[in-house]
């Protein structure tokens, strides 16, 4: 059983993995463009891993009383909007409050994967199923580096966010019905040692 659901967190993780390396590196000349120095530009990346740190403990609290796919879901379905929004910011403080955003987001999706990936791969096999996740989601991140290049010439960079926004989206689809069914039971077993 937790072979099946490692192979549907690689494929899930993948398409963020694939979405985000699709956008990163036109997403850094995008907030270039926006702001008017490099104390903007380091200060909206300073303000995404400062976002991220202050989040991680809180995650980490949660964690036992939360399913984690919860972080998953939240952190795809979060990213799948913010992508829409992104190609319309007009200001540095806007870009401010998204890097927050995607900071706070990108807490989420680290917690959960690392938890499901210790999770889905017990057994003495453990090296190489994690080995594996790696591999796939390194992959997908390749080729999406790639495939940027060629959608930002023939199309536009913004049909790149949206293209992301779709599969941020069908990621989060992926890990919702699992997390659904086994919330529930994580709720029932919760509720039995109170």
């Amino acid at each position: 059983m937790n072979a099946l659901k490692l192979k549907g967190l690689i494929i899930s993780q993948s398409s963020v993995f694939f979405a985000s390396s699709l956008i990163f590196p036109f997403y850094i000349l995008f907030i270039k463009n926006v702001g008017s120095s490099f104390t903007q530009f380091g200060l909206s990346y300073g303000l995404f891993g400062l976002s991220s740190a202050l989040l991680h403990p809180v995650i980490g609290r949660l964690s036992s009383k939360v399913d984690h796919r919860l972080f998953l879901v939240v952190h795809a379905w979060g990213m799948a909007g913010l992508l829409l929004v992104l190609p319309h910011v007009t200001s540095i403080a806007q870009v401010y409050v998204i890097q927050l955003l995607l900071g706070m987001f990108g807490a989420l999706q680290k917690h959960g994967e690392k938890i499901m990936v210790a999770e889905f791969s017990d057994g003495a096999d453990r090296g190489v199923k994690i080995g594996r996740y790696h591999f796939w989601t390194s992959i997908f991140s390749a080729f999406a580096i790639i495939a940027g290049g060629f959608l930002a010439d023939y199309l536009t960079i913004h049909f790149i966010f949206y293209l992301s926004s779709v599969l941020y989206f069908v990621s989060g689809l992926m890990v919702s019905p699992l997390w659904k069914k086994e919330s529930r039971e994580f709720a029932r077993s919760n509720l039995a040692e109170r």
